[in-house]
């Protein structure tokens, strides 16, 4: 055969050989991929202790837990401080999808910061799903195709202790509030929940993110002699105002505090002297049941702590990615995410969960009141369950949402 057909017919093998691997036929990687995964989160500042460093170590379990690698190649796995800044958070994971080829970001701690790297998400085509941030805007008017919501959110929050504590009595509301995205969405989700349930808001107070003095905050909670003193914070900002609560005698003059997103992480950190009584909603409890047991204590013999929702969601989020992208075989991020919005979530943590075309995932949450001291047996023994909240009525439906897909 003279060289030139040859060539020809070498040339023409070769087109129809990776025309298999770009048409429907396709049924699995043309090389060894793997993927890499970004945690984005607060690791040093006033929400280092909500998800932090630890919201790290339970993506890398997840990792170990799956087998390390998918679809040929290795998971790796990277992780950056965001400062709760809009701005530098997007800029990290503008870095990440551009030059460093991450393929899916999560916890994303602080709302702000979660709706400005979803919105980069949804520019650049990646898959991201947020544990950490609260705002139910991000699967409702701010939703997109790859996007998802984990953990929890405000709405879940708000049905949660602002619906049970309306109808145990606490019908009157004053809120502390964090001036920023979450706490005007977690204000604004529990006074409609309160009022709905017969209740009245009495007024609201704004505070600077990270605060360390609530004194007139707290002045100004105390004159409204509202019966519930909404807490729309978290991290050591809720604890900081609940000691502060605690030195101006709020409680013990007769107003009850709601912590709106309080979490085990708080709880060990105020102790239970000071954070007896107080009532939190939260997706998991590691003394809930012997899987979350499980886990809870192979994730104390890693970092000596037992963990919060957060990093609870953030491996199960973690978890649940890796096992789209492996039923999909491709790390294409349409293809991922219907995956992810078709497979059950069963793990310890979603047990029974589902995820919505909007992208929230919906499973159960759960009411806690905070142990006394007497009544505390073990280490991190700091809740009694009071109620569970089933997942379609803790979370906003599609239709309710305010999603446009």
């Amino acid at each position: 055969m003279p060289k030139t057909a040859l060539k020809r017919g070498l040339f023409a093998a070769f087109a129809l050989a990776t025309t298999a691997f770009t048409v429907s036929g396709f049924t699995g990687p043309a090389f060894a991929q793997g993927v890499k995964i970004g945690v984005l989160n607060d690791q040093s500042g006033v929400y280092a202790d909500y998800g932090g460093k630890w919201s790290v170590e339970a993506a890398r379990m997840a990792i170990e837990d799956f087998g390390g690698s998918v679809l040929g190649g290795k998971i790796e796995l990277v992780a950056a401080d965001h400062q709760n800044k809009p701005d530098v958070g997007s800029n990290i994971a503008r870095q990440w999808y551009d030059i460093d080829g991450v393929d899916m970001i999560t916890e994303l701690t602080t709302s702000s910061v979660a709706l400005a790297v979803h919105e980069l998400s949804k520019q650049k085509g990646k898959v991201d799903i947020v544990v950490g941030a609260a705002t139910s805007r991000l699967t409702g008017d701010a939703c997109h195709a790859f996007g998802f919501h984990w953990a929890y959110d405000t709405r879940a929050l708000a049905v949660g202790t602002g619906g049970a504590l309306t109808k145990a009595g606490g019908d009157t509301w004053f809120f502390l509030t964090a001036d920023y995205a979450f706490g005007y969405q977690l204000e604004e989700d529990t006074s409609k929940i309160v009022t709905a349930s017969g209740g009245k808001v009495f007024g609201a107070v704004k505070h600077p993110l990270n605060a360390t003095d609530f004194a007139s905050f707290l002045l100004q909670a105390q004159s409204s002699k509202a019966k519930v003193v909404g807490l729309a914070n978290a991290g050591a900002d809720t604890v900081n105002s609940i000691k502060q609560a605690a030195e101006f005698g709020i409680t013990a003059g007769g107003q009850k505090l709601a912590g709106l997103l309080t979490t085990l992480a708080e709880v060990h950190g105020l102790g239970l002297q000071s954070g007896q009584g107080l009532v939190v909603t939260e997706g998991y409890y590691w003394d809930n049941d012997d899987k979350s047991r499980e886990f809870g204590e192979r994730f104390m013999k890693r970092t000596g702590r037992m963990p919060n929702m957060i990093q609870a969601g953030t491996y199960s989020a973690t978890l649940s990615y890796l096992k789209a992208v492996k039923a999909a075989n491709s790390k294409d991020a349409a293809a991922v995410s219907a995956k992810l919005k078709e497979l059950p979530v069963d793990d310890f943590f979603g047990q029974g969960g589902k995820v919505l075309s909007n992208g929230r995932m919906v499973h159960d949450m759960y009411l806690f009141e905070v142990k006394k001291p007497a009544e505390s047996k073990k280490p991190w023994d700091y809740y009694k369950k009071l109620a569970t909240i089933p997942g379609n009525q803790a979370f906003f439906s599609v239709a309710e949402s305010g999603c446009k897909l």
